[in-house]
């Protein structure tokens, strides 16, 4: 098993959430190949590139989810979020100007973040989500 295998622990029972999630940590997975493999620079940027794109666009998707459902953690959630791109896009800046490697360090970064922010922060959305879908349901 590799750092960013899929694994059911992080699924949230939200199909979309859970798929997003599933293809966040393979985009993970073939960046931390192509390091490890000794991948070109261009490669490398490429893989990082699709990833935080990846990132971006799912973040935009969860935080849709929260203002759809009123989630009233969502400051703080979407704080969570800019802080994470804050970092991430700061990496890429260093990276391009060829003051950053990309390191399984820097990855194990980003599988630290995705572990605890979906396990504790995402998990707490849907079960919001759930209990307000059952009483609009019972309404």
């Amino acid at each position: 098993m590799t750092p960013f295998s899929w694994d059911e622990r992080y699924k949230l029972a939200h199909p979309q959430i859970d798929r997003e999630h599933e293809a966040l940590f393979a985009l993970a997975e073939k960046l931390l190949l192509a390091l490890d493999n000794g991948s070109e620079k261009g490669e490398v940027r490429d893989l990082f590139d699709r990833l935080v794109n990846y990132v971006q666009v799912h973040f935009v998707h969860e935080e849709a989810l929260m203002n759809q459902h009123l989630y009233p953690g969502m400051g703080v959630h979407m704080a969570e979020h800019q802080k994470l791109i804050a970092q991430v896009t700061e990496y890429y800046k260093q990276f391009e100007a060829d003051q950053f490697a990309i390191t399984t360090e820097t990855l194990q970064f980003l599988r630290n973040w995705l572990d605890r922010h979906i396990r504790q922060s995402d998990q707490l959305v849907v079960v919001h989500i759930r209990r307000r879908q059952r009483a609009l349901a019972h309404a």
